[in-house]
């Protein structure tokens, strides 16, 4: 994909400079939910309030944090779900990622280098399709998927590592020709945000430390989240809408 022009100027929120010199407690959120309502705020700054807007959460933890966006701009909430491609005996490693079980970018160094061979690569492919088909039908069941575009659509996780996944989940997005395409996450690795820019039209990030480690090294509470309350959360918000029509 090319990168899009005019993306380098337009600035990332995220810490200011002498990120080395701020203690790192100062910089951990609560929990998802605190994270949440600042990154909120952090873009009604931006101005993404318009009535077109459309916040998709990345399960599990994203959705905490992207029920707490959506309802401070008062957006319809949805999800898009994103699975890395394991290395081989590496579980934790992304070499890659499935989009929604139609969009598969893959890290061909990467996958060379620890010697994912093509067979393989079919396999973990093939295993991620199951796993985001089954995730849909338990999130979505019969609820429609929702209209991409002409609208600015917000990406929302709870925190960015090599940003493979996302990026994958932006690409997938980008073919549905959404008005704006918007990345956002309280904390990502300051590599992979500068990276994202190319593939959204604006990243808002809050922190983007160089020395990433993890991302539940900057929540205070990171507990796992389950896929019934992952679900609960979209149900409660599409019940609302279905309200207020």
């Amino acid at each position: 994909m090319s990168v899009l022009t005019g993306i380098e100027d337009r600035p990332t929120i995220k810490i200011e400079e002498k990120k080395e010199a701020i203690d790192m407690k100062e910089m951990i959120f609560p929990d998802r939910r605190e994270a949440g309502r600042q990154l909120a705020a952090a873009l009604i700054k931006r101005d993404f309030t318009d009535k077109d807007t459309l916040v998709l959460g990345i399960p599990r933890g994203g959705l905490v944090v992207a029920d707490e966006v959506a309802k401070a701009l008062s957006a319809k909430l949805d999800v898009i779900i994103a699975r890395k491609l394991r290395a081989p005996y590496q579980p934790e490693l992304g070499i890659g990622a499935v989009v929604n079980g139609d969009h598969i970018t893959i890290n061909k160094d990467l996958s060379r280098a620890v010697g994912a061979t093509h067979e393989y690569l079919n396999r973990e492919i093939a295993y991620q399709k199951e796993e985001i088909e089954r995730r849909l039908q338990f999130y979505r069941g019969k609820h429609p998927a929702p209209e991409v575009s002409g609208k600015t659509v917000i990406v929302v996780d709870d925190g960015i590592a090599t940003g493979y996944t996302f990026r994958a989940a932006l690409e997938s997005l980008r073919r549905r020709h959404p008005d704006r395409l918007i990345a956002a996450a309280p904390v990502a690795a300051y590599e992979s945000a500068e990276m994202l820019k190319a593939f959204a039209d604006e990243m808002v990030c809050l922190n983007t430390p160089v020395s990433f480690f993890a991302v539940g090294a900057w929540y205070k509470n990171f507990d796992q989240v389950s896929d019934e309350e992952a679900a609960a959360i979209l149900h409660r918000n599409w019940s609302g809408w279905s309200q207020a029509a």
